[in-house]
């Protein structure tokens, strides 16, 4: 299904969107900025073309924000400007810092004085906008980006006064003027109840009210001075003290809709919702963070995800992508599908949690081996044995580990029988592995072997579609053949590049043994 999905949104990206581009409504840009991030969340590729054409979209809706005008009374501005953060902080927050910078300006600009977020010319807020406020506001917290901490409380008293006495949440709230009396509302329904839920979960994340309470910055080392931090280029926000609220009230607050969505919409795979594929995407970041707010074991087959994978399954269009409905064209339906089929939420909540993004932030998943410099600490690598290497990517796929994260002088087994059976395994990991962290990985310790056997693997991998993979395996292969300058890919390359980078290196491979078939390109 995302496979298919991934390949409908390729062909429907350039297509016309529902809001107009070029104009200070910003919509039709902020459409192409969540295609964009839904291929970046999955493919992991800054090159693909819908990528590419989503961040130009995000870079257009950052340079028409405006302290006067930040797009017009009825603009989806807060929708585009969220998504545009998503999708820039997803490629390369380093590179696009003041483009963050700017967004984290605008949401603290068009802030309600109340605490929630909507259109212009409305006062009152809306728990859609709302939402997507807070993700972005997560997102640019969490890499880095100093925030307005004082308007994420407010945002969150906002949501616990426009809360319905039965537990869901309007589209538009009725304030009742106190945090812990509520008032009946008007309109809760599903897609709402979860909007106002995730919004309020998020928002707690943001200010540390989950977990332990750590800063994410804290690298968990009993009796470690507080002034000594982790050291991450371009955190600015590690030291910044977040207003402190008692947390039993949010939690409260998503018991009680936890009770109005089992009362009023118990099974995802019934969703009678105009806008089912919003709904499902807002489903799975309301799951993801309930998970870490209430501590909760994950579970890796939970009955929502299910009941919404088989309403996906049920409406998918042709075994392609997934129809238009109201206001969302079809591409974008496939974009809010895959990112529910992909629990994207959870990923990224894992990524921030271990210090490491899709786009490579360079931090060691494991931090509990470390070095102290000055007041800066920087952690060792999450493992020192291939063997024990290897099982780690082989159990889970590589999550959160980096090509960049293993040490230069990690050695393969001196034994030759266990050397080539860490070599084979490593090759399978280059050729089959579907995870790109995996293949990252293998490929730089294949580069490091020194084992001419590899070369036609690192030939291979030239054209990994992961934008990392290629670099190794052509770095390894000058260092295999003492031809440093190597046959001149850049590290950018394009197809034609590879496919000459390629041709060359078989080309030398054969001279040293001229019988050799390569199974992917000879047969």
């Amino acid at each position: 299904m995302v496979s298919s999905g991934l390949a409908a949104v390729a062909k429907q990206a350039t297509g016309k969107t529902h809001y107009p581009l070029g104009t200070a409504y910003s919509g039709g840009y902020g459409e192409q900025a969540l295609l964009g991030y839904a291929s970046m969340k999955l493919k992991h590729d800054p090159a693909d073309p819908v990528v590419r054409q989503g961040v130009q979209a995000a870079l257009a809706i950052v340079r028409k924000l405006s302290d006067r005008d930040p797009g017009g009374d009825n603009s989806k501005t807060v929708y585009a400007a969220s998504v545009a953060t998503l999708l820039l902080a997803e490629v390369d927050r380093e590179a696009y810092r003041k483009e963050l910078e700017r967004l984290a300006q605008y949401f603290n600009k068009v802030q309600y004085p109340g605490g929630g977020y909507g259109y212009l010319h409305e006062h009152l807020g809306d728990i859609s906008q709302t939402q997507y406020a807070m993700l972005a506001l997560w997102t640019l917290d969490r890499v880095g980006v100093v925030i307005d901490y004082v308007g994420v409380a407010k945002t969150i008293a906002w949501l616990l006064r426009v809360q319905d006495p039965g537990g869901g949440w309007p589209y538009m709230g009725k304030d009742s003027g106190r945090v812990g009396q509520r008032v009946k509302q008007d309109g809760v329904t599903a897609s709402m109840a979860v909007a106002g839920g995730s919004a309020l979960l998020i928002a707690g994340d943001i200010l540390r009210l989950w977990g332990d309470g750590s800063s994410g910055n804290d690298p968990k080392v009993v009796g470690l001075p507080k002034a000594v931090h982790l050291f991450v280029e371009g955190l600015d926000n590690a030291s910044i003290k977040r207003p402190e609220l008692p947390k039993e009230p949010l939690l409260a607050a998503i018991r009680d809709c936890d009770a109005w969505l089992s009362a009023n919409s118990p099974d995802p795979g019934k969703l009678k919702s105009r806008w089912p594929y919003y709904q499902l995407y807002t489903l799975e970041r309301y799951e993801s963070f309930k998970e870490i707010a209430f501590q909760l074991e994950k579970d890796p087959s939970p009955a929502w995800y299910n009941g919404g994978v088989g309403f996906l399954k049920s409406t998918q269009a042709n075994g392609a992508g997934w129809p238009a409905r109201s206001y969302t064209t079809a591409p974008v339906t496939s974009a809010f599908a895959l990112l529910f089929l992909s629990r994207s939420t959870q990923k990224a909540i894992d990524q921030a949690s271990s210090g490491a993004t899709a786009g490579g932030w360079g931090l060691p998943k494991d931090t509990t081996a470390i070095k102290v410099e000055g007041t800066q600490i920087k952690g060792a690598a999450p493992a020192n044995e291939v063997n024990d290497l290897l099982d780690m990517l082989s159990e889970d796929g590589g999550g959160g580990l980096e090509g960049k994260s293993i040490p230069d002088d990690l050695k393969l087994d001196p034994d030759p029988k266990k050397r080539a059976a860490q070599i084979d395994r490593l090759e399978r990991l280059v050729r089959g592995s579907q995870s790109w962290q995996a293949r990252r990985v293998a490929a730089r310790l294949l580069g490091q072997s020194d084992e001419l056997r590899v070369v036609p693997t690192l030939i291979f991998a030239l054209s990994d579609p992961d934008p990392s993979v290629p670099r190794y395996a052509r770095d390894g292969l000058r260092f295999i053949s003492r031809r440093f300058e190597g046959f001149g890919m850049p590290d950018k390359p394009n197809k034609g590049e590879v496919a000459e980078a390629q041709r060359q290196w078989r080309d030398w491979y054969r001279k040293s043994n001229p019988g050799y078939i390569f199974l992917d390109y000879d047969l």
